[in-house]
């Protein structure tokens, strides 16, 4: 099944307007959409302001049931809409699938969260006084999503804007807009079963980065989350910051593991793998530094090459196929450089280079790399959107987590060891300097229950899980005075 096939299931076309969507998987057309003018972007901002106006007044748990519908047409249309990730993202299909599962889970804590939208009561210093802290919703929030995963990152913003009373612009990638459509084709079915939301309470914006740069520049949306590279983050944030908005950002990770005399070499190499060449390396949290105890390097290193020599490189549909294509030509040039940059800098290259070029002309796979380096050089501190891992020796553990965090990136990171002392110093205060530390697990393939964003030129932000939706409320605290008396804090006395 095609890709407007499958619109057609969604009852949405996408045949008209300039902008062509083509496949990573070769290359060919795959629909066509119109952009947002400045007029129309515009309107729907307004039209989000007026919906929120409704929705904020709406009580939460009753917001928790149309998040619930929505995961239910979810459910029912998880296999289409995985099939459509895949053709227009190039990820295989199980991680296409995967993708829209995570939709599903957030969708699932974001119910339960619709009652567990706590406050605290505060104890007061005045007399016949109560204080406490309350949540309300912010407003209308800009979601601004990449290619990489182009409808999980919009449903872990979504779902809880939705439950926390706040309506949703959604910007998607120019890249893989096709799937945002079939998306909201979904939420509007959803919609219309609620009954009684309002209209336009999620709307896309689409176009290309000066679509993101109004959005950001519009002061009537208090919150703007945006994931994309570091570079987008430091056009971005300036522009929300300068009106006083609030940005949430997800930006560039150079992950990272630490390989322990201790480590199961078995757990280890599985975890490399998936980290390092799932989805072709263009996960923010694919693993790019691999740090090895000179006791196991030669046998971890072995291993590994003989693994990347059997990697299943084809057409992500197809059965088996574990390593899809980059997202187009300028992913392939990227790769490129680095390699040759890290080639000069001392690097020894196993693999890398263009793949299946006869089969796939118009497209653009290529082998996954292992860069053996001396040291951590400049191009193993910079982030390459590709299946690049570079792989170094270390002696002492201190001089490993070092290193570790020697980068500007600080998404996720991770360690292989059976020593407890280890494990423990990785995850406390001196240890990683991630937003994202696991023990025996790769750094990739974050579970929803947890926050997820990171630190440095991660941005800060934070989404999903754990208390994150509290970026996209607005705290209040307030005191009622249930006395006869005015007395003052501090015990301030103001008498006539």
């Amino acid at each position: 099944m095609n890709a407007r096939e499958i619109l057609s299931k969604f009852g949405v076309e996408a045949t008209s307007g300039d902008h062509v969507v083509r496949s990573p998987i070769d290359g060919e057309e795959i629909g066509r959409v119109a952009f947002d003018n400045d007029a129309s972007i515009q309107s729907k901002v307004a039209a989000s302001v007026d919906a929120f106006r409704v929705w904020r007044d709406v009580p939460a748990p009753r917001r928790g049931e149309l998040v619930r519908l929505f995961g239910e047409e979810l459910r029912a249309h998880k296999e289409l809409l995985g099939r459509l990730v895949t053709l227009e993202n190039g990820k295989i299909l199980q991680e296409g699938l995967g993708e829209v599962q995570e939709m599903i889970d957030i969708c699932d804590f974001a119910v339960g969260l619709s009652r567990q939208l706590y406050g605290l009561a505060i104890a007061s210093e005045r007399p016949g006084h109560r204080m406490m802290e309350q949540w309300h919703a912010a407003g209308p929030v800009a979601v601004v999503s990449a290619f990489n995963f182009p409808v999980a990152v919009w449903a872990w913003n979504a779902a809880l804007a939705l439950v926390c009373g706040d309506p949703v612009i959604w910007k998607p990638s120019e890249k893989t807009p096709l799937a945002a459509i079939a998306t909201q084709a979904l939420f509007a079915r959803a919609a219309k079963r609620f009954g009684s939301a309002p209209d336009e309470l999620s709307q896309i914006v689409l176009g290309a980065r000066e679509a993101g740069e109004a959005l950001a520049r519009d002061g009537r949306i208090p919150v703007v989350s945006a994931t994309g590279s570091t570079a987008m983050g430091r056009a971005l944030a300036p522009v929300v910051a300068a009106r006083f908005g609030r940005a949430i950002l997800e930006l560039g990770g150079n992950n990272a593991m630490i390989v322990c005399p201790s480590a199961k070499l078995d757990l280890a190499l599985r975890a490399i793998l998936f980290a390092a060449v799932g989805t072709a390396g263009q996960r923010c949290t694919s693993l790019r530094r691999l740090f090895v105890h000179e006791s196991i390097y030669d046998r971890l290193l072995e291993a590994l090459k003989s693994s990347y020599a059997r990697l299943a490189i084809g057409n992500p549909l197809d059965a088996g196929t574990l390593v899809g294509p980059l997202i187009d030509a300028r992913a392939f040039e990227q790769m490129e450089h680095a390699l040759a940059v890290a080639k000069d800098e001392g690097g020894r290259i196993s693999g890398g280079g263009r793949a299946l070029a006869d089969r796939f002309l118009n497209a653009h796979y290529a082998r996954p790399a292992i860069v053996e380096m001396s040291a951590q050089t400049d191009i193993v501190r910079r982030e390459t959107f590709a299946p690049i891992l570079y792989v170094m020796r270390y002696r002492e553990f201190a001089d490993a987590l070092l290193e570790h965090n020697a980068v500007p990136q600080g998404l996720s990171s991770c360690i292989f060891t059976q020593d407890v002392s280890e494990a423990e110093r990785f995850v406390a205060a001196a240890g990683s300097d991630c937003g994202i530390a696991n023990v025996n697990i790769g750094p990739s393939g974050a579970e929803i229950g947890g926050a997820f964003g990171g630190e440095k030129e991660t941005g800060g932000g934070r989404e999903s899980g754990s208390d994150s939706w509290k970026a996209y409320m607005r705290r209040q605290t307030a005191t009622i005075n249930y006395s006869d008396a005015l007395p003052l804090a501090q015990g301030i006395r103001f008498d006539l």
